[in-house]
């Protein structure tokens, strides 16, 4: 009979102690859109890379807290803590997790998630996401094709106005800035921004930019197509000249010095994009430079992916302030994508129609997938129209004008 009672005694005791009991309803939302997220990644391959790992960091902590706060470890609320342990001779330190502030034991702090996240906190995986890009990109179509620049700051503009209706909206001068910076559809640049501004917005707005940025093909098309014409989405551009290896070289080294001088606040981000490019396009350093694009790459991402998500708790997400954020990067982003097609239709005026302004919406920094929809649009109407190389130029010019737009950003606010 005592071992059936210690038996039962035992199944409470794990039921008490399981997910299932402790759980707060918030979880199981946030459980529910993960799998969304999953789906997304999986099925549709929305961004995937980066989805995917956002996805499972999400599911994860909120099936299972303590894998970001610390299984093991007696956290405690500050009130609570004055409350109960006022009087224990034990040394405690402060812990910010998700934005509230708790005690614990120093020796104790923090589960795996906890740790990768000191990547994101410090500013370490977004630079080195961007040498990756750097590494990765071609900028011939934006040397051939400087007016491109134009492109792309054009479609930054939505950062700015965005900034200015959150600000009117309740939010903070710091967290408006942060929630602006979706607007350039760059997912590191805007996670670099939030763990400086408004690192307890990072969550909700890390999660906005890349599922943003993995909606490209479906939020860009009916926006571009209502802002032209059938004849201005038709129009075809001529080739564009061939750049030397001496214009790719020296590139990246006057952008890094000049934006570097300029705007100290965005060296950061810029000077490991133009190392990375830097890296491709010298060819002296081509097993390190393939390392960069490839296993770095590939590492970082799962790294800031799983930190990303496990800051998408519950009780953090599920709040009306955390809606009018995901409302409001969406507002940024479309209208990143409408300025840089407005400013297109002013280029091709201006050239006498020979600038598809289609190429304008790629001046977003979600590359390649903003150049590729510009591309599926224009062949839309003119199946014989190829205008992927000529939306590469405003594509990566985005990728510069974002990082600018961050550099600005931070040294206004921070």
């Amino acid at each position: 009979m005592e071992f059936i009672n210690q038996f039962l005694e035992s199944i409470v005791s794990i039921f008490s102690n399981s997910g299932f009991a402790t759980l707060p309803w918030q979880n199981y939302i946030m459980i529910l859109v993960s799998f969304v997220l999953i789906y997304l990644a999986i099925k549709k391959q929305f961004e995937p890379l980066v989805l995917l790992p956002i996805a499972i960091g999400m599911l994860l902590v909120n099936l299972y807290p303590g894998i970001a706060i610390g299984g093991q470890t007696h956290y405690y609320p500050v009130n609570e803590y004055l409350a109960t342990h006022a009087g224990e001779n034990v040394t405690y330190a402060r812990v910010v997790i998700n934005g509230v502030e708790y005690f614990a034991k120093p020796d104790e702090v923090g589960g795996l998630l906890y740790y990768l996240y000191q990547g994101v906190k410090h500013g370490i995986y977004p630079p080195l996401i961007f040498l990756g890009i750097g590494a990765m990109t071609d900028f011939g179509p934006l040397i051939s094709n400087p007016k491109s620049f134009i492109l792309g700051a054009a479609a930054q503009i939505g950062i700015f106005i965005t900034f200015i209706g959150a600000v009117l909206l309740g939010f903070n001068t710091k967290e408006a800035g942060a929630i602006g910076i979706i607007g350039g559809a760059d997912g590191p640049t805007a996670i670099y921004v939030t763990t400086i501004l408004a690192q307890h917005l990072l969550g909700p707005i890390a999660v906005a930019a890349y599922s943003y940025m993995a909606l490209v093909p479906i939020i860009q098309p009916p926006i571009m197509r209502l802002l032209t014409t059938k004849e201005e989405r038709s129009i075809k551009m001529v080739q564009l000249r061939p750049v030397s290896k001496l214009e790719k070289i020296l590139f990246p080294i006057i952008v890094m010095v000049i934006v570097s001088l300029l705007l100290p606040d965005a060296a950061t981000l810029i000077g490991m994009l133009m190392f990375g490019n830097l890296m491709r396009e010298s060819g002296v350093v081509d097993r390190i430079s393939k390392t960069a694009q490839n296993e770095l790459m590939n590492i970082i991402t799962i790294f800031l992916g799983l930190s990303v998500g496990s800051t998408a708790t519950g009780k953090v997400f599920l709040s009306p302030k955390t809606l009018g954020i995901i409302l409001l990067g969406l507002f940024a982003f479309m209208m990143g994508t409408a300025f840089g097609v407005l400013f297109g239709k002013i280029m091709c005026k201006a050239t006498g129609g020979k600038v598809n302004p289609l190429i304008g919406s790629a001046g977003v920094s979600a590359v390649p997938m903003a150049a590729r929809v510009s591309q599926k649009v224009g062949q839309e109407e003119n199946p014989s129209n190829f205008l992927l190389m000529h939306a590469m130029g405003p594509n990566v010019a985005g990728v510069v004008g974002s990082a600018v737009a961050a550099g600005v950003l931070i040294s206004i606010l921070a």
